[in-house]
């Protein structure tokens, strides 16, 4: 069942019938009663409720609904158990996921001993850093304070080994003896090594022990209103060295049964002291 309405205005026709005709506004004919009045079809007074509710008042045509106290506290919970989720993700890559992307690959053109040279030259610093090592007098090129070796003990065992010179003295491996290089990479059971021969050696450490090289002095240069012309000169000349191997040096005993650990493991662990036994 169908009824028109004639007097019912429709706001979506065409204001104009005609072309190039103007429309007209005038306030003997308000376009804003008229559709309130006809559009109230089923009130028994549109004429009052215009009056009451429309007539000199400001509508606002758009009213969203605010949200409740208890709902913006819901959403700022939910947003902090995401948050601490996202957290939880960023976790260190395990060992398969960093070999599966390639991370430790090291590439043919790279296995050059002299690439890592630098990396060397930043330990050594690190070494003079972390065990407070002197700078030797300018009376004599080697003569000056003598580091204390019983205290280098209990830093040494946690000290970061990328980039030190390792040499293996003892191993099952007969092939392995006497192999010495820059570790690039250590691992809880192994020490990847850059030999001088630019081939790159992984070394168990199980069952072998190395030789870690570590400076006798240190590394810096002393501020240039502490120091004399000697000593700058002896400094600038040991600045030019590329390995520990080229200045004074004191060699540890590392025996890596007792040295399985990863390096970020190491640093938290407390090592006992205890005799050592190498069959």
């Amino acid at each position: 069942m169908t009824t028109t309405q004639k007097d019912v205005v429709d706001p979506y026709k065409k204001l104009t019938d005609g072309k190039n005709q103007r429309l007209k506004l005038t306030t003997d004919t308000p376009f804003t009663p008229t559709f309130v009045r006809q559009a109230l079809t089923l009130s028994f007074d549109p004429a009052g409720i215009y009056e009451s509710r429309v007539k000199d008042r400001h509508i606002v045509l758009e009213n969203p609904a605010k949200e409740s106290k208890a709902k913006k506290e819901r959403a700022a919970k939910q947003a902090r158990i995401r948050t601490e989720k996202d957290r939880k993700k960023l976790k260190p890559l395990g060992r398969n996921e960093a070999k599966s992307k390639g991370l430790w690959k090291l590439e043919k053109y790279a296995t050059q001993f002299d690439l890592f040279i630098p990396l060397h030259q930043l330990w050594m610093g690190y070494m003079s850093e972390l065990l407070g090592l002197g700078v030797p007098d300018a009376s004599s090129s080697h003569e000056g304070k003598m580091p204390n070796a019983s205290t280098m003990h209990a830093k040494l065992v946690k000290a970061d080994l990328n980039g030190a010179l390792l040499a293996v003295r003892k191993s099952r491996n007969p092939c392995l003896v006497g192999l010495s290089g820059i570790v690039i990479h250590e691992t809880e059971n192994a020490f990847k090594l850059i030999t001088q021969k630019n081939q790159l050696k992984l070394v168990p450490k199980q069952n072998s022990v190395f030789a870690l090289t570590v400076p006798l002095y240190s590394t810096f240069l002393p501020p240039a209103t502490e120091r004399d012309p000697m000593q700058t000169a002896l400094q600038e000349k040991e600045q030019d060295t590329k390995t520990v191997l080229d200045k004074p040096y004191i060699e540890f005993d590392l025996y890596g049964n007792q040295f399985c650990f990863r390096s970020a493991d190491r640093s938290n662990r407390k090592f006992k002291t205890k005799e050592t036994i190498e069959l």
